[in-house]
């Protein structure tokens, strides 16, 4: 018996320890390369610093290659060309026609060396003029929103503050605006590449050539961002030649399709039935949604940080001690599945392509941020072993055949309303009849299958016993005539016997 106890308790603790699998270490969320600051999913788990330092070595492995692409067809066609010129020689072609070629030839080699480099931007601004002589600039056609004005205004006022400098920051902002507008061109990575580089640049200014303090730094970067990207956001937010909205589609169904999930099957330390945490995961809720109606990534990544300290607030008051991260990432993921912020994954880039780098590199800012994108990651790969469940109940529950076992409306505190208590109550209703028509069906289907299996059972064994013994059936025997009968038809049989008289 003690044995069997410890075998228990054993097979509890290994279930337990199961259950709570949704763990990422914390080595797990900084950059790969191991300078300290957190990585990114998107930037293939490098931090923004060191994915920037992969992303130029590629781009110049890559100009390297153009290069040696293109002397090696310039050094081709120069061999085509000096094999053809004799060859015209031995032809006799008069020599203002051997110019003309060799002029056209020369010209044809170096446009076919520039379309390697410049035929796309070319093409870019080409096509920029065109529009730019066919239409006025897009900042006189487009009226500037009630927001954008109040942002614009805060911006002057704040450059105020910093006399000379500010001037410069400004100038520098218009300048990189006016850049930006003729760039509509390039691709959303390209133009993440310029803001990153603009953040950068103005930064190393601000503390080497006006050396402002530390602190005033961070307070302009911040305006800075506010500034531009309030003016770029319906250009660089979600555009169409991204399959972002894709993204956003995919991760929406997906929750949608994961509605049945509950906290227990998360290991989620946090009991909604204490009024104030219902509060915090109302709360929490309300910032995840509401980071979709920001526009600058700053403003997202506050709503976000917003959602977390709610989140930890919540646990702190079900354990009524310190949440650990191992209880906040599960957390997360169900806040993420009972909110189903909109525009997920849109957000997501938004931030990580036009924020300034240095929010999602550290502090509390890029710690939540990169639990977010985590917790994205964990939804979109989230199977049965995740949540302790067999394949056959998560597939059930993900095509909407049956769900889990909802709260027994006696276990409500006494605060729940009443309709809440009959809604719990008519859904353990219709879960019962569910799983009894279920169970129904299947005992239905079971019964017609012995039928069947019994029925050709029968039919065998008759098969069987007619071939081991076959039934043969002889003619019909013709009636015997009675002897005592007239023998009208055969006359060949004797007649009946007469009876004779003797004398004695």
């Amino acid at each position: 018996i003690f044995n069997l106890f410890l075998f228990k308790q054993e097979k509890k603790m290994n279930l337990k320890s199961e259950r709570r699998g949704i763990h990422v270490d914390q080595s797990e969320l900084l950059c790969k390369k191991g300078c300290g600051y957190y990585g990114n999913p998107a930037w293939q788990g490098f931090c923004s610093k060191c994915w920037r330092e992969e992303y130029h070595k590629a781009r110049q492995k890559q100009i390297q290659e153009d290069w040696e692409l293109a002397e090696r067809l310039q050094r081709e066609e120069e061999e085509a060309y000096a094999s053809s010129q004799s060859t015209q020689g031995a032809q006799s072609l008069t020599f203002s026609k051997f110019e003309e070629k060799k002029t056209n030839e020369k010209t044809r080699k170096v446009t076919t060396v520039k379309k390697f480099f410049t035929a796309s931007s070319r093409a870019g601004a080409k096509k920029a003029e065109i529009q730019e002589a066919k239409a006025p600039s897009p900042s006189i056609n487009r009226q500037a929103s009630i927001e954008t004005d109040r942002v614009s205004k805060e911006f002057i006022e704040f450059l105020k503050t910093y006399h000379k400098p500010g001037q410069d920051i400004y100038k520098q902002c218009k300048l990189f605006l006016d850049t930006m507008n003729h760039k509509r061109d390039l691709s959303i990575e390209e133009q993440s590449e310029c803001a990153q580089d603009f953040y950068q640049n103005v930064a190393e200014k601000l503390q080497t050539r006006w050396k402002v303090p530390p602190e005033k730094v961070e307070k302009a970067m911040d305006q800075i961002e506010k500034y531009i990207m309030t003016r770029q956001y319906k250009y660089v937010f979600c555009p169409e030649t991204t399959d972002d909205e894709k993204k956003d589609l995919a991760v929406q169904k997906r929750i949608r399709a994961l509605h049945w999930v509950t906290p227990q099957m998360l290991c989620v330390p946090v009991n909604e039935e204490i009024p104030e945490v219902s509060d915090m995961v109302v709360k929490a809720i309300t910032d995840i949604i509401e980071m979709d109606s920001k526009r600058v990534p700053r403003d997202k990544l506050a709503c976000i940080t917003k959602c977390s300290k709610h989140i930890f607030n919540a646990i702190k008051i079900t354990k009524n001690e310190p949440a650990s991260a191992d209880d906040f990432l599960p957390t997360l993921i169900y806040i993420v599945l009972k909110g189903n912020p909109p525009r997920l994954q849109s957000n997501i880039q938004y931030i990580t392509r036009f924020c300034n780098p240095s929010r999602l590199m550290t502090g509390e800012d890029g710690y939540y941020f990169t639990n977010l994108c985590c917790a994205v990651a964990f939804i979109e790969k989230l199977d049965a072993q995740s949540l302790n469940l067999s394949q056959e109940d998560f597939d059930r529950f993900m095509t909407g055949q049956t769900s889990p076992k909802k709260q027994e409306s006696d276990s409500f505190s006494p605060d729940v309303c009443l309709g809440v208590k009959q809604m719990y109550k008519n859904l353990d209703l219709l879960s019962q009849l569910n799983e009894r028509q279920e169970r129904i069906v299947n005992e239905a289907k079971k019964l017609e299958k012995d039928l069947i299996d019994w029925t050709d059972g029968i039919t065998k064994e008759v098969q069987d016993i007619v071939e081991k013994y076959p039934l043969e059936i002889k003619p019909k025997n013709q009636a015997l005539a009675a002897i005592d009968s007239e023998n009208v038809e055969n006359d060949k049989l004797p007649p009946p016997l007469q009876p004779q008289v003797y004398a004695g």
